[in-house]
C-alpha cells in the first residue's frame, strides 16, 4: 500500500500531533510524508458515503460524524471501519451488530503508555497474526474491515518510483481490506470524558503476487464479500480463526493505473489523482523527492 504494506510500525519523523479526542491536530504532515517514513507509505481512497457504506456492509448502527470523500487517505487520517459489537449502551444479553464508525488509521495497543508513542501500526502482517503477542488478542476479538475504492503503491524503477492506483476492475466495486481495531484508554481523563477511549485500526497486510508483487512484494489482504460476516464474526475469541479465515481468502486480482506523483503530497486530495496517466508523456514525473 503505497509503498507501505512491507512493514508494521510507522516510523517517529513527519508524524502529526494527535489532539485529544484522539484524532489528528488541524495542520496534516509535511508535503511528502510518505517520504519521511523510509519504505513505509501507506495511501488509500475512500470516497464511499455512510449510506452507500451501509448498504454494502449491511450495518445496523452507525458511530461518528460523516468523513468527507478522501482520495488520498494517509497514516494518522480518521476513516471509516466496518466492526461488528453489541450496540451501544446495550446488556451483554444483546446481540452483536454491524457497526459503522470512525477510527484513527494506525494501531495503538492498549498497553501503549501514549496515544502518540511510537507504537502506532498501519498494518499488521498476516503472517504473525495469530501468533505475535502484540496482535494475538486482537485477532481473535477485534477484527473489522476497512473499505477503500482502491489504494495506492510506488514500484521502484531505473527512472525512480511510479505511483499506481490499485482497484477493482469494476471500478465502481468498493474493497474491504481486512484489519483490526483496538481501544486505548487515557488515563488522564476522567471515565466521564467523551475522549476517554482511542479508536485505532491497522490494515493487514500478505506477500504479493502476480502483477501486485512486480509493483510491490506486499499488498493488503482483500476480503471477498462473501467471507465478509465470517471475518467480522470474533465470538469465538479464538486467534485460530482468524488464520484460519486469512487462508481461505483467495488472491484478489486488481487493476494497477500509473497515475499522477501529486498523490505523494497529502496536502492533494482531489478526484484525478486515481485517473490513469500516460508515463511515456510524463517522464519525470514519476520521481519522488527523496
Amino acid at each position: 500500500m503505497g509503498g507501505g504494506f512491507d512493514v508494521e510500525r510507522t516510523g517517529t519523523r513527519g508524524q502529526v500531533a494527535i489532539g485529544k479526542s484522539g484524532l489528528p491536530s488541524p495542520g496534516r504532515p509535511g508535503p511528502h510524508y510518505c517520504d519521511t517514513l523510509g519504505d513505509m507509505c501507506g495511501r488509500f481512497a475512500n470516497v464511499a458515503s455512510a449510506a452507500d457504506l451501509t448498504d454494502e456492509f449491511d450495518v445496523g448502527e452507525t458511530i461518528g460524524d460523516e468523513l468527507p470523500p478522501s482520495w488520498n487517505i494517509a497514516p494518522t487520517d480518521p476513516v471509516r471501519v466496518i466492526m461488528q459489537r453489541r450496540p451501544r449502551d446495550s446488556g451483554s444479553d444483546t446481540a452483536p451488530m454491524i457497526q459503522l464508525r470512525t477510527v484513527q488509521w494506525g494501531l495503538v495497543p492498549n498497553w501503549s503508555r501514549t496515544r502518540t508513542g511510537p507504537a502506532k501500526m498501519i498494518n499488521t502482517r498476516s503472517e504473525s497474526l495469530a501468533t505475535k503477542p502484540t496482535f494475538k488478542t486482537t485477532a481473535a476479538r477485534r477484527r473489522c474491515l476497512v473499505p477503500a475504492l482502491g489504494y495506492y503503491e510506488w514500484q521502484r524503477t531505473d527512472q525512480g518510483k511510479v505511483a499506481h492506483f490499485l482497484h477493482h476492475p469494476d471500478s465502481s466495486q468498493l474493497l474491504a481490506f481486512a484489519g483490526l481495531y483496538e481501544l486505548w484508554r487515557d488515563p488522564d481523563l476522567p471515565d466521564d470524558n467523551p475522549n476517554k477511549w482511542l479508536w485505532t485500526c491497522s490494515i493487514i497486510t500478505q506477500p504479493a503476487a502476480d502483477v501486485l508483487g512486480h509493483i510491490h512484494d506486499r499488498c493488503p489482504v482483500i476480503v471477498p464479500a462473501h467471507l465478509r460476516h465470517a471475518w467480522l464474526d470474533c465470538s469465538s475469541e479464538d486467534p485460530a480463526t482468524a488464520q484460519q479465515l486469512l487462508e481461505q481468502i483467495p488472491e484478489a486480482h486488481l487493476q494497477p493505473d500509473v497515475v499522477s506523483p501529486d498523490v505523494g503530497n497529502v496536502r492533494n486530495n482531489r478526484p484525478d489523482l486515481i485517473a490513469p496517466i500516460d508515463p511515456a508523456q510524463h517522464p519525470d514525473q514519476e520521481r519522488l523527492q527523496l
